[in-house]
C-alpha cells in the first residue's frame, strides 16, 4: 500500500517537472532572437547623446575665460553656472545646452560663443542599458555607439554563479510596444558562441534569471 502511494507520489512529481519544463521552453520558444552583431549592425543609427543627471559637463564661453565652469547636473536635471541660476540641462544634447547658455548669458556678455562638453557621461534613462538579475554586478550602463551585449555583460562582471544565462531576455520597446528577445549568454560567454552576440540599443533591459536547483 505503503508502496504504491509512493510510486504515486513520484509519479506526479515527474509530472509536474515535466510541464515545468514544457513551460520554459514554450516560453522560450514564444520569444523573439537578434540577429548576430554582422548582421544587425549595418542597419542600426546611434541617437545623439543626450545629457543626464549625473553628467559632468565643462563649458567654455570664447573670450571669456572667467565665464568658464565646470559643473555637474544635479538629481533634478539642472546646472548653476556663473551669472547663471537653476538652468534645465537634463534631456538636451550638449549644441542645444550650449546654444541655451548663449541665450542666457546674451543679458550679460555680447554675442556670447558657448561650447559645452560632455567629461562624465550617466546619460538619460532612456539612453541607458539596464542589467538585472543574476550578473555579477546589475547594473545601468550608459549606452554608447555600436555597443554589442558582450560588451554589457563585460561591464557588469559576467553572470552570476548560479545565472541561467540561455533563458535570458532581452526588453525591448518597439514602435511603442514592449518585445521580448531570448539572448543566449551561456552560449556567448561560456561557449564562446559569437554568433549569440547581438547588437543593444539605448533603454535595452536584460534580465537574467537564476537556475531551478
Amino acid at each position: 500500500m505503503r508502496s504504491g502511494f509512493g510510486q504515486e507520489i513520484l509519479g506526479m512529481a515527474k509530472t509536474i517537472c515535466a510541464l515545468m519544463m514544457v513551460a520554459v521552453l514554450s516560453a522560450c520558444a514564444a520569444k523573439n532572437t537578434l540577429p548576430p552583431v554582422g548582421l544587425q549592425s549595418s542597419g542600426l543609427e546611434s541617437p545623439l547623446y543626450r545629457i543626464g543627471a549625473g553628467d559632468s559637463l565643462s563649458i567654455f564661453v570664447w573670450r571669456n575665460e572667467d565665464l568658464a565652469s565646470s559643473a555637474q547636473v544635479r538629481p533634478d536635471g539642472r546646472i548653476t553656472l556663473p551669472l547663471i541660476d537653476d538652468l534645465e540641462a537634463a534631456g538636451k544634447t550638449p549644441t542645444e545646452l550650449a546654444r541655451d547658455i548663449e541665450e542666457a548669458l546674451s543679458v550679460f556678455v555680447q554675442d556670447p560663443l558657448v561650447t559645452v562638453m560632455v567629461t562624465g557621461f550617466v546619460g538619460t534613462f532612456e539612453q541607458q542599458v539596464r542589467v538585472v538579475g543574476a550578473a555579477t554586478n546589475p547594473s545601468a550602463i550608459p549606452y554608447r555607439a555600436n555597443m554589442t551585449l558582450l560588451d554589457v555583460m563585460i561591464a557588469v562582471g559576467g553572470l552570476s554563479e548560479f545565472a541561467a544565462g540561455n533563458r535570458a531576455t532581452l526588453v525591448r520597446w518597439v514602435d511603442g510596444e514592449q518585445k521580448e528577445y531570448r539572448v543566449r549568454l551561456d552560449s556567448l560567454l561560456k561557449g564562446g558562441d559569437i554568433g549569440a552576440n547581438t547588437m543593444v540599443l539605448p533603454g535595452d533591459i536584460i534580465i537574467i534569471p537564476e537556475t531551478f536547483l
